[in-house]
């Protein structure tokens, strides 16, 4: 089998141990002779795989009691209309710090006054504002903390005087997190946790039941709190995977040990990005992501980056095209991205440093 490194940005790069118990899950689910995409949703089998995953989440991020875990179809985009009909109910702000950020002020628009609070679209999304002040006369403040297409990353829980909700999709459980501090976590998990077909919302059960609009069942935390994540027919597959993927990663040490690992991946590509003549990093040093590291060509070298993608590809890195709006490259070294491919990636570059003299 060829060698490839996954760089790609989502879906993500798995765990082998996931990926292993997936395939016997889909031969034979838990003994049952029927594989895991055919169970029944309402067998006890599958039951004990939903509590599970549950309660891994809330092991391994040490949810506080009055939150809830949901299970959710529709990926972050459909949760950027959630979070306004179930939060806004006159007026909510947003940091805008890239595109999805954009797109989940547009959703919460059609509901309310929603407006940046903050942006950097300035300079195309290349850092994280600052010195900003939340008000208080908001109903929540919403932030998106790992913004996949440029390298950027909040890494640090914020403190804020209103509800605060935060789009985590690219860096959930890359790190610890103080859960207390949010009334709502909610994601994509193609990124870091599982295959696509399946977002997740943590969401403090007593910050829900302040607006006055009808909700829509299906887009109501409430109905799938009642429902424990089964008010329809769960992405099942998605839910097991990642379910063998929490495991993984509580057998790793769980978030300490992996934000240590994580850090250690992207301080060693950013210091040959830094250290090499041919490359440059784009996103500000002080809020470089350490799950999606960015970079271009250095000034006056950009007429090599079709050749530098050439060899890449023949040296086995796969997904590392930077997302089309801003070009260059993008390394997205999610939990599961071993050290050994950042040594490829770092080798096919000094590689192609040593070629181009």
């Amino acid at each position: 089998m060829k060698k490839a490194y996954n760089f790609a940005a989502g879906p993500c790069v798995l765990p082998q141990p996931a990926i292993d118990a997936a395939i016997e899950a889909l031969k034979d689910f838990e003994g049952t002779g029927i594989p895991v995409v055919s169970i029944s949703h309402r067998s006890k089998e599958w039951t004990a795989v939903m509590d599970e995953a549950r309660n891994l989440w809330k092991e391994i991020l040490n949810i506080p009691d009055n939150y809830e875990v949901l299970f959710l179809g529709g990926g972050a985009s459909l949760q950027f209309l959630c979070v306004a009909m179930n939060f806004l109910e006159k007026k909510a702000a947003y940091l805008e710090t890239g595109v999805w950020a954009k797109k989940a002020i547009k959703e919460a628009k059609g509901l309310g006054e929603a407006y940046a609070l903050a942006s950097s679209a300035d300079k195309t999304f290349c850092y994280i504002p600052k010195n900003y002040v939340i008000p208080t006369d908001i109903d929540y403040f919403h932030i998106t903390t790992n913004n996949t297409i440029y390298g950027t990353e909040i890494r640090e829980d914020i403190d804020s005087p209103v509800p605060l909700i935060a789009d985590m999709s690219s860096d959930i459980l890359s790190r610890p997190v103080d859960v207390s501090k949010y009334a709502l976590i909610y994601g994509g998990v193609q990124k870091n946790v599982g295959p696509a077909g399946l977002a997740f919302a943590i969401v403090n059960k007593d910050a829900l039941g302040k607006v006055s609009r009808y909700i829509p069942t299906i887009l109501d935390y409430k109905t799938h709190i009642d429902g424990e994540s089964m008010f329809n027919t769960p992405p099942v597959f998605s839910i097991y995977v990642m379910k063998e993927t929490l495991k993984w990663l509580k057998n790793m040490g769980g978030l300490e040990a992996i934000h240590k690992l994580n850090v250690a991946k992207a301080e060693k590509l950013y210091a040959e990005i830094d250290r090499n003549t041919l490359f440059r990093g784009t996103a500000a040093k002080e809020d470089r992501s350490i799950m999606n590291v960015c970079f271009v060509m250095a000034e006056g070298k950009e007429s090599l980056q079709d050749e530098f993608m050439k060899l890449a590809t023949e040296r086995g890195m796969v997904g590392i095209k930077g997302h089309r709006s801003v070009g260059g490259f993008r390394a997205s070294i999610y939990n599961a991205c071993p050290i050994e491919a950042i040594d490829a990636l770092i080798s096919c570059m000094q590689e192609f440093e040593s070629l181009n003299k």
